[in-house]
């Protein structure tokens, strides 16, 4: 997911450039001539509605990321959701409030140690205690699905502290 996400955010960086561009190289004479001949209308934020809904998408989950926060840890064998957790979950209510036609997917997670079951279980109450937190902020249960992957996608490898708080989580990904 996240390759896809780096290459549509490359995609829309590249289109971007292009379409800063100097209109001289693409009219094929000076700028203000009235030369229209061999232009291309630019694509992004310039060309309203230029985007597909997969650069949209990628680009809305990519400030979601950064701006917002997609990631809520949990301490071991832990499903409440802490006051930092809280904090992003609350960003992540206004960010919903702001685009009223986004829906989210929420992904829980394990660290790996414990059955395979074990941290499937752990992972989908992970992913529900963030599920009902939004919906006791007010978003609608319609705009919310939840799925575990348990130990299977670790964010970071290794047998530690380190790699295993990190991999005790929630993550939300804006669903298409």
């Amino acid at each position: 997911m996240r390759r896809i996400v780096v290459s549509f955010t490359a995609l829309a960086a590249l289109m971007a450039v292009s379409a800063c561009s100097d209109e001289t190289q693409q009219s094929g004479g000076a700028a203000g001539s009235g030369s229209t001949q061999g232009y291309q209308q630019p694509r992004g934020a310039v060309g309203q509605g230029a985007l597909t809904e997969a650069e949209r998408l990628a680009q809305l989950q990519k400030e979601f990321q950064t701006a917002v926060g997609d990631r809520v840890y949990f301490g071991t064998d832990a499903v409440s959701v802490t006051g930092e957790g809280r904090s992003i979950l609350d960003r992540q209510v206004a960010f919903l409030r702001r685009y009223p036609t986004i829906s989210l997917r929420i992904e829980g997670h394990a660290d790996e140690r414990g059955t395979r079951e074990y941290n499937l279980a752990l992972g989908d109450r992970r992913a529900q205690s963030v599920r009902e937190y939004l919906l006791a902020q007010g978003v609608s249960a319609s705009r919310l699905q939840t799925t575990t992957y348990g130990k299977e996608r670790p964010e970071a490898v290794g047998a530690g502290e380190s790699a295993w708080s990190k991999n005790r989580r929630a993550v939300s990904v804006i669903a298409q």
